[in-house]
């Protein structure tokens, strides 16, 4: 079911506005972006029943948050959010189509599923994901839920190289305790990858982890998106204190 509160909030310079969508066209064309990054921009491999929309099985369940610049008039930002409920009505999370989240399932009534972030290539200048996030933390705070679950993805343009060598940077410091532990079912190959080239966490990953995020386990191959993807699991009363005074306040700057 689609939600018809709204999450108003701005930010200088250009009129956006971050929402839940509110009726099937804002859920259309939130699609449609989609489709232009991960399909043409980054060349995933989507089965699409409608030409240059990426929808799937769990679209219909979801909330769609989405930044719309009102100028401009259209939507330039998007997450979709699955809730416990949602989860439960559709049979699973989406994350457990690439991890074994058994050891998560005393959580199920508490978590919440963020995937399909994507923002439009000309609003990439932290604004747009600034109120993404703001919009999360205020669906968070609002229902009550306690932890956010998704796939945070690396490109695998290098053969997943960069991939490997990053989440061997980042597991020591960045792992979540061994009873959130997940597995990938289709492992990145870490045995016959480099783990010792220089990399830089993407921008989306990096806020996840400076906001207190965890990484469960290593990371699964997406073919499809050809991407490596990092379980994250982020309790809420583990977000930094900026990020909860910056985020989770109730009115947005």
């Amino acid at each position: 079911m689609l939600q018809k509160q709204k999450l108003p909030a701005t930010r200088p310079g250009r009129n956006l506005h971050v929402g839940l969508a509110t009726c099937e066209t804002e859920v259309l064309e939130a699609q449609r972006l989609r489709y232009q990054i991960f399909a043409v921009e980054l060349g995933a491999r989507l089965r699409c029943r409608i030409p240059g929309v990426d929808r799937d099985i769990y679209d219909p369940y979801c909330d769609h948050l989405i930044v719309r610049d009102e100028d401009a008039g259209r939507i330039v930002g998007t997450y979709r959010i699955l809730s416990p409920e949602a989860a439960r009505q559709i049979g699973g999370y989406y994350s457990e189509n690439e991890f074994d989240l058994t050891r998560l399932q005393h959580l199920r009534n508490r978590i919440v599923e963020i995937g399909r972030s994507c923002i439009d290539a000309d609003y990439r200048s932290g604004a747009v994901i600034g109120l993404l996030w703001s919009g999360l933390a205020r669906y968070m705070q609002e229902r009550g839920h306690d932890f956010l679950i998704g796939c945070a993805s690396v490109s695998m343009a290098d053969g997943g190289h960069v991939a490997a060598s990053l989440y061997h940077r980042l597991k020591e410091q960045h792992s979540a305790p061994l009873e959130y532990s997940v597995f990938p079912r289709c492992p990145l190959p870490m045995g016959r990858l480099r783990t010792d080239l220089p990399a830089t966490p993407p921008p989306l990953i990096k806020g996840y982890l400076r906001a207190g995020a965890w990484i469960c386990g290593e990371p699964a191959w997406d073919p499809d998106f050809n991407t490596a993807d990092l379980p994250i699991l982020m309790p809420m009363n583990r977000v930094d204190g900026k990020y909860a005074r910056h985020f989770l306040a109730r009115e947005a700057a």
